[in-house]
């Protein structure tokens, strides 16, 4: 008995330690119309795909001042990006009204295609990347 409690103990703990998809180290670099766009909100959402329909958890960064971020995962807060297909959208932070907040992003000029009404994509390769990057443009 207690061989197969062990056992069940063991596999219980690999199920809950493990994402079906595998979570990798993503980073990247933000900018707009060619120059770095810095203090803006990153996010990575997994995209369902056949009868997947919890393909794993978001992740988000927040962009430095050279437009650069690195993922974290939004539960546990752990570096990192779900394996696979994702939805981005970049979002301003310093916004000051509701406008704003719903994603017209006055404040940088970032047009609602890269943020609510995102058109963004990315494909987290299995070994996780530090190459992503968003050349946005906005007139």
């Amino acid at each position: 008995m207690p061989r197969t409690l062990t056992v069940l103990a063991a596999g219980l703990l690999l199920a809950a330690g493990c994402n079906r998809a595998g979570v990798v180290p993503v980073s990247g670099r933000v900018t707009l119309n060619g120059r770095p766009l810095a203090n803006v909100h990153v996010s990575f959402q997994p995209v369902a795909v056949g009868k997947d329909v919890n393909p794993g958890g978001g992740s988000y960064a927040i962009t430095d001042a050279d437009g650069r971020f690195t993922l974290r995962l939004v539960e546990s807060d752990t570096p990192g990006a779900a394996v696979g297909k994702h939805r981005v959208e970049i979002t301003p932070r310093n916004v000051d009204d509701d406008s704003d907040r719903r994603g017209k992003g006055a404040v940088t000029g970032l047009p609602e295609r890269y943020n609510r009404k995102s058109e963004l994509t990315f494909d987290v390769p299995a070994g996780g990347t530090d190459k992503v990057e968003f050349a946005l443009t906005a007139p």
